[in-house]
């Protein structure tokens, strides 16, 4: 297999994910509650093996892997690709800077869809610049007694409140910016531990998190004491090309969409592919989404190979990815007309979904700030 074309079996293999997903998951999907935790799915993704792809036995999923995953499962149900993702952001700072005894805890429970993990980064005024976030971890009992109290707040946090755990990430001190981070892996029903869902325009679990002092110790760390930040770019470093693959998804559904619809839609005494101004709209929006597609799975694939520019290669592909899904979807949209804008239609599903990849995990102005001074530092 190389970058720029997947082998039989991958194919294979994407084939029959879209197949489990429409056949298995869109069902307990649609039965979810808008803007809360759908565990029934969760569940799911843990019985049909899917979360163990996440989290294979062998060590850290291939970011190829995951990206076929989330574009997969996209294609057909963006509750249950979202569902799976959010699984393995909360969890992968276990996964890569936990001890033993939260791997063991945790890991299991997980995998088998049984616990719900959150990742809590952004804040009120700490969202893009992920470094200038406050919330406090103050010492408890002396600068060498390995306890803390988290006090402060997190805000568009995924899974939040309902999560079972969270990696929360706290200033402890040692510096400004992104230094004097610290990560900790914070289970439910801490002391002092609340929070409320947010009303956002697709009704996904997002909410805040308050900490009151909230008690954690030196075995809630993550990582090393102060040295957090780096846990978390860990973490997006391998997940941000597969937000673009997340996109890519979306954009093939639209696609899909927008095509059956031009072939059956009658207009003009013909049907709309027979307009030349429908059909190269999608044409445009063909290229534009295999153009998005082959730069994640090239992302992904030097992520696996340990490249030296992953990071300007994964902010390249989600900021394609995600723009193209917007342009691919809006044009769908255009195309069917009116009955698109319809509650419940395909493409307002769609279109409520697209516009938050654009923002989250680094936002499109994020990704070009990384690509350019990549560009100039490697230059």
């Amino acid at each position: 297999m190389t970058a720029f074309a997947l082998g039989p079996e991958d194919r294979k293999w994407c084939a029959e994910l879209r197949a489990l997903t429409a056949e298995r998951l869109r069902p307990l999907a649609e039965r979810g509650a808008a803007g809360r935790v759908n565990r029934p799915l969760v569940a799911a993704l843990g019985e049909l093996g899917l979360l163990r792809r996440v989290f294979p036995d062998d060590g850290p999923v291939r970011a190829l892997d995951l990206c076929l995953l989330r574009e997969s499962l996209a294609q057909e149900s963006t509750e249950a690709e979202t569902a799976l993702a959010l699984q393995g952001l909360g969890t992968y700072p276990v996964v890569q800077s936990g001890t033993a005894a939260q791997r063991e805890r945790w890991l299991p429970e997980v995998v088998a869809g049984r616990a719900v993990a959150a990742f809590a980064l952004s804040e009120p005024d700490a969202g893009s610049d992920a470094a200038a976030l406050a919330l406090a971890a103050e010492p408890d009992g002396g600068q060498d007694a390995g306890r803390w109290r988290l006090t402060g707040e997190k805000c568009w946090i995924s899974n939040a409140p309902e999560a079972d755990f969270t990696t929360v990430f706290a200033r402890t001190g040692g510096g400004a910016g992104a230094r004097g981070i610290t990560a900790f892996l914070v289970p439910a029903g801490r002391p002092g531990l609340s929070g409320e869902p947010l009303d956002m325009l697709s009704p996904h679990p997002i909410g805040t998190l308050v900490f009151d002092g909230v008690p954690v110790t030196r075995d809630d760390v993550l990582g090393e004491v102060d040295r957090g930040f780096g846990v978390a770019m860990r973490t997006l470093n391998l997940f941000r090309p597969s937000v673009g693959a997340f996109a890519v998804g979306m954009a093939q559904a639209a696609l899909d969409a927008a095509l059956a619809h031009a072939a059956t839609r009658t207009a003009f005494g013909g049907p709309l592919k027979d307009l030349q101004s429908v059909a190269h709209q999608l044409a445009e929006v063909a290229t534009r989404v295999e153009s998005a597609r082959l730069l994640v799975y090239a992302a992904a694939t030097a992520y696996d190979s340990g490249a030296a520019d992953i990071a300007k290669r994964a902010a390249m592909a989600k900021l394609l990815a995600t723009e193209t899904a917007q342009y691919a979807v809006d044009t769908a949209v255009q195309v069917h007309g009116a009955r698109a804008l319809r509650r419940g239609h395909l493409l307002e599903h769609l279109y409520r979904e697209v516009r938050a990849p654009r923002i989250y995990e680094g936002a499109t102005e994020v990704q070009r700030s990384i690509v350019a001074k990549e560009l100039f530092r490697t230059g």
